[in-house]
């Protein structure tokens, strides 16, 4: 690879890391290709965009990003694979989900809306992040309730208190 080439590898990676709020890194080495196949279908499916890239490529667009990836360049090790995404817990879902048949891809790190989050053992706490759909979903939810409760009360009440005078008037 020329230093041309190299720079406008850097000049890409640098966008697409400036553009995205979910960043993971994986280890898919040891799959093999029909495996990486299958992973790479999974990614599509899931709406998640799977490259691997050179470590010292990676590392150079990270350090030349607006963002702070604090730890994350340490892990730069061995083969490398990124991940983007719409959602902050969507390629976690799909790592657990493809280690159900295989023991890769493992997770490296990941970048979520500024939070960094280092090594395999993150995962299920990667799994469990909502989404901020799911969040406004149940911000909703909570909102509503109160409001629900207080209908209903006034629409049995109404009704307690008809039949109570409808009796009194029937009474006399």
């Amino acid at each position: 690879m020329t230093r041309e080439e190299k720079a406008n590898v850097i000049q890409d990676l640098t966008t697409q890391l400036s553009d995205n709020t979910t960043i993971y890194l994986a280890d898919i080495s040891g799959l093999n290709a029909s495996t990486t196949s299958d992973l790479r279908r999974a990614c599509f499916k899931a709406n998640v965009r799977l490259s691997v890239v050179k470590n010292t490529l990676l590392a150079k667009a990270m350090e030349a990003s607006d963002k702070e990836f604090g730890d994350l360049p340490e892990v730069l090790k061995g083969n490398t694979s990124l991940m983007f995404s719409e959602t902050g817990n969507g390629p976690a879902k799909l790592i657990k989900n493809f280690r159900k048949k295989s023991d890769r891809p493992l997770l490296k790190g990941a970048f979520i809306e500024e939070a960094i989050f280092i090594g395999d053992d993150k995962l299920d706490t990667l799994v469990s992040i909502k989404s901020k759909e799911e969040i406004i979903g149940d911000i909703i939810g909570l909102l509503q309730s109160p409001a629900k409760n207080v209908i209903s009360g006034l629409k049995s009440g109404g009704g307690k208190l008809a039949g109570i005078l409808k009796t009194l008037s029937e009474k006399e």
